[in-house]
């Protein structure tokens, strides 16, 4: 019944669609028939079917809503990303979040903000309340060019489209790039709403183990072979969530292999700003030819502006467009507007250059009190806020996320990440949210807990 209702849900079977006969049902659930009886006779009951006498067994009814919920196995809520996600954006002043992706609100440029604020209250009436063009603001347009062009990537103003954020630019892509039923690669682990979109898009999701340089490449060129994908989605710099940085050899290896195998690679980065030392960029070696580039400034001037971008290969362009204006007609003007006058303000590249000595700062003290609980770094980045751990040898995180929602601590266990689900034994931290003492007590009582209960 399970996997029947789990087929609508995912739109495999629409309404009026057969389902399977009983013989070829119970073959394929490697059950008897006569379940297979029961379990179309209950669902008839229930009205998500129909029997025609004669015909078969039909979906009834008039398609339900998607839900994402219902696509997949079901998971428990430790190691749900829809949830988890949820959970850190509802999560009130009270709580503490090591587990969140983004920086406290005191550690963003507040005053900056305000002045922007004062700045666009004085522009003429079409800023404050016409549409966007579909292109996007101009003159922040050309100022990403330039920005774009200091790690290497060449690209025309006509070449970059602005979007609402970074995810709104990876949906925009994956409408236009692929239809229900590709396969995507991303990498184990990757950033966990990477997992939930292309849920919705209906993608089969196929995972290559990340390594301190970047994706295991033999294995990659293995899952080239296995899975024929349309599209690998990644990011070069300071990977979410491990924090490692692409190297120039594993780049350029990724880049043979993908033209070999027509895959379009989708490079976000959106925590450029947070390096100190630019990694390689896939867009750079590639010159927008297989790549696709996008980032947002969510992470660096405010959640609340919502303004990320898509640069592209021309001739995709005019696809993009059409699709913009489709789902969301126009682009968020104003967020645009603000982010042009911080990033035109000196204050911007200073708030930049105080972050990432802030987060320095932070990084090293979060990594010397894990390392004192028994939790070991996977790697040491080289920049931003994002540190991937592993746990003492037999504690689970998904029992440590439980435990320390019990106790207001919002932690990010680490198959929340992990496609194939073999990170168990790890977690992402937030170190610009790891200030707070109470974060290091729960954790240590969590796996006190643990202990005592393995050993009982």
């Amino acid at each position: 019944m399970q996997a029947i209702r789990q087929r609508i849900a995912a739109r495999l079977l629409p309404p009026g669609a057969k389902l399977p006969s009983i013989r070829s049902f119970a073959e394929i659930m490697a059950t008897s028939k006569s379940t297979v009886v029961d379990a179309y006779d209950r669902l008839a009951a229930e009205g998500l079917i129909q029997s025609r006498r004669g015909s078969g067994f039909f979906v009834a009814g008039h398609l339900a809503p998607l839900t994402l919920a219902e696509i997949g196995p079901k998971l428990d809520h430790a190691i749900d990303p829809l949830w988890v996600s949820r959970t850190s954006l509802d999560a009130n002043d009270g709580m503490l979040k090591p587990g969140c992706g983004w920086l406290p609100a005191s550690w963003m440029p507040e005053d900056g903000i305000r002045r922007a604020l004062r700045a666009l209250a004085r522009s003429n009436s079409s800023t404050l309340t016409d549409y966007a063009s579909p292109l996007g603001l101009q003159p922040l347009r050309q100022l990403l060019s330039r920005r774009l062009g200091e790690h290497g990537i060449e690209v025309s103003t006509n070449q970059i489209m602005l979007t609402d954020s970074g995810t709104q630019a990876i949906d925009l892509l994956c409408r236009f790039l692929i239809e229900p039923g590709d396969t995507v690669i991303v990498d184990d682990p990757c950033y966990f709403n990477f997992h939930a979109l292309l849920k919705a898009h209906r993608a089969n999701v196929a995972s290559v183990p990340y390594t301190p340089n970047g994706p295991d490449i033999e294995l990659f060129a293995q899952a080239l072979k296995s899975h024929c994908p349309r599209l690998y989605i990644t990011n070069s710099a300071l990977q979410n969530p491990t924090g490692a940085a692409l190297s120039p050899l594993t780049a350029h290896r990724i880049l043979k292999l993908a033209e070999l195998h027509n895959l379009t690679i989708v490079e976000d980065d959106i925590f450029a700003d947070f390096e100190h030392e630019p990694a390689p960029r896939l867009a750079a070696f590639d010159g927008l030819n297989q790549v696709v580039h996008i980032g947002s400034f969510s992470k660096s001037i405010s959640a609340s502006l919502r303004c990320g971008f898509i640069a592209a290969r021309q001739d995709w362009i005019n696809g993009l467009i059409d699709l913009r204006i489709a789902t969301s007609f126009g682009g968020n003007r104003m967020g645009a507007e603000l982010v042009l006058f911080m990033l035109k303000e000196g204050a911007y590249r200073k708030h930049m250059d105080g972050l990432r000595t802030q987060l320095a700062r932070s990084m090293g003290d979060t990594i010397t009190r894990l390392k004192a609980l028994g939790i070991v770094p996977w790697n040491e980045p080289r920049g931003g806020m994002l540190l991937w751990c592993r746990l003492p040898d037999g504690i689970d995180a998904a029992e440590i996320a439980k435990y320390g929602l019990e106790k207001g601590v919002v932690f990010a266990p680490g198959n929340v990440f992990s496609q194939s689900q073999t990170a168990n034994s790890y977690m992402r931290f937030n170190v610009a949210q790891c200030g707070n003492s109470r974060v290091f007590d729960v954790l240590s009582e969590a796996i006190a807990v643990q202990a005592t209960s393995a050993n009982a």
